[in-house]
C-alpha cells in the first residue's frame, strides 16, 4: 500500500485509482472497475463481479477529482466530474 501526503496508508482502492490515472491510455471507471476485481472475486462469482466494485470506484474517482489529484476526462476534455455524463476516462492531475 502506498502512502498519501499526511503520511497515512491510502486506501487500495485509492492507490489502484490513481496507479492506473497515471497510464499513457486515459483508463474508464470500468475499467479500473474491472482490474482492481482480479485476484478479489472467487469464480463462483460468475463474469460480471467486477461491477460490485464499480459504484466504490466513481465514488473515489469523484472524491480525488475534488480534491484535484485527478481529472476527469470526456471527449480528452477536463469536465466537471458531478456533472459528467456518458463515457469519461481519469487522468492524473499533473498530466495535463
Amino acid at each position: 500500500m502506498s502512502k498519501n501526503d499526511d503520511g497515512k496508508t491510502e486506501d487500495p482502492l485509492v492507490a489502484y485509482i490513481l496507479e492506473r490515472a497515471g497510464e499513457a491510455d486515459a483508463p474508464t471507471p470500468a475499467d479500473i472497475a474491472r482490474g482492481f476485481a482480479i485476484g478479489r472475486v472467487k469464480p463462483k462469482d460468475g463474469p460480471d463481479a467486477w461491477r460490485r466494485y464499480l459504484n466504490p470506484v466513481k465514488q473515489q474517482i469523484l472524491h480525488l477529482a475534488r480534491q484535484g489529484r485527478i481529472h476527469v476526462l470526456r471527449n480528452g476534455k477536463k469536465v466537471d466530474p458531478k456533472d459528467a455524463r456518458g463515457v469519461t476516462r481519469i487522468r492524473l492531475a499533473d498530466t495535463i
